[in-house]
């Protein structure tokens, strides 16, 4: 018998197939668990992450046995699946596996053959059922419509920025993939959304043929009071709230947060120090021991305000980066190029990276200081010690990053 590594290994991290008919068998096998707690769901493109994790945050304050589950991880497939404040320990990993496992077997057995987020969606789900836990928030993986997350009815559903990515796959427009995102939407269950223009409009005309509410905020109503140290205080419906993770876009997706938890019966005071003590490893992490500042940003958007965030918090800094094959490189090699004395391009390790050699002739369009390392304990090798470094381009390059310094 493997262990549950080997055995979640065995599907192919890779391997991806959009569609709700081999989940929802999954799920139907194994008691439909994902109907047994009241959910909040969140797509978007960028910090869905960090919006699942400050919702989380307020209904921990608010005394709410609460689960969440999120992806990819940064070192440990635990961090996907957390009750109550803590990640799920292995041996409730193994005792999970050895209920799924069979199913999966006989569905495979049967033609249906499972992928990686299929089972890792079935078993956090299965988790959060057998703890009885009360509040499920729960971040698509990829897209929204035909994502594995997709199988439940939440009580609220929210929509962060819409960017560009993953092109190939969900559309090759913002709109295209707004329309993506919008799947999420269930009958006559609210949206909360901050996106404007053509994409809020996509996410409107999703919302009305489901007879769903918008709570569309407007970007003006988010007023940034101050921004020290990287983190940001902001004022939203006259109340000013501190944000525990670090970089101002996050006072965005805070406005997103507030909004839902309101809609979930969190006060004001729970929602403050929700927001005040949220934590999420890779949002501008800086590592001081090592000046070295992790983040996930893998869109042109989010680098664009990472390169001015970092800026003003750090100065200018050395440029660790890779991605994947279907970012947008150019969009975001552009404006983290402006804040980096020195490029050194490597890539993740996944099948689905961008070669270091196209990447840094797509960044050498932007530095006159661009080389190449073989992976990122090389590239982390050449700088440590030597000043300030800033490791980006997807979530795990920061992973990488984050186990080779704490090895």
């Amino acid at each position: 018998m493997t262990g549950f590594g080997e055995w979640m290994e065995s599907f192919g991290m890779n391997r991806m197939r959009f569609g709700l008919e081999n989940i929802t068998e999954l799920l139907k096998r194994l008691g439909d668990p994902q109907n047994d707690f009241r959910s909040i769901h969140v797509a978007g493109s960028d910090g869905k992450g960090s919006t699942c994790a400050m919702i989380y945050s307020i209904l921990l304050s608010a005394g709410a046995d609460a689960g969440l589950y999120t992806s990819p991880h940064l070192m440990r497939f635990n961090e996907r699946i957390s009750v109550n404040g803590r990640d799920i320990d292995d041996d409730a990993l193994t005792d999970l596996m050895d209920i799924v496992r069979p199913v999966v077997e006989d569905m495979g057995s049967e033609g249906t053959d499972c992928t990686f987020f299929e089972v890792a969606t079935a078993l956090a789900l299965l988790h959060f059922s057998r703890m009885r836990i009360g509040y499920v928030v729960l971040e698509t993986g990829m897209g929204g419509r035909l994502d594995a997350t997709n199988t439940v009815i939440p009580e609220i559903t929210a929509i962060t920025n819409i960017s560009l990515e993953h092109a190939d796959i969900l559309g090759d427009t913002r709109e295209r993939i707004a329309f993506e995102k919008a799947g999420i939407i269930k009958g006559t269950v609210p949206v909360v959304t901050a996106n404007s223009g053509s994409v809020l409009d996509v996410i409107k005309g999703v919302a009305n043929t489901r007879m769903s509410p918008v709570i569309a905020i407007d970007r003006g109503d988010v007023d940034i009071v101050s921004f020290k140290d990287g983190h940001p205080v902001m004022r939203y419906k006259g109340n000013e709230y501190r944000i525990g993770i670090p970089g101002r876009f996050q006072a965005e997706n805070a406005a997103i947060a507030i909004e839902c938890a309101e809609r979930m019966g969190c006060s004001g005071e729970d929602i403050r120090k929700g927001l005040r003590d949220v934590r999420w490893h890779g949002r501008m992490e800086y590592l001081p021991d090592d000046d070295v500042i992790l983040d996930v940003s893998h869109t042109a958007a989010g680098a664009e305000r990472l390169a001015e965030d970092v800026l003003e918090t750090y100065g200018r800094v050395t440029l660790i980066i890779g991605m994947f094959d279907d970012k947008d490189a150019d969009g975001i090699c552009r404006p983290l190029s402006r804040i980096a004395d020195r490029v050194i391009v490597t890539a993740p390790g996944s099948e689905r990276a961008m070669s270091s050699e196209r990447l840094a002739e797509i960044m050498g369009k932007y530095s006159d200081d661009v080389s190449v390392a073989e992976d990122i304990g090389s590239a982390m090798d050449q700088v440590r010690g030597k000043g300030r470094v800033l490791v980006t381009g997807s979530l795990f390059m920061a992973g990488e990053a984050r186990a080779y310094l704490t090895r």
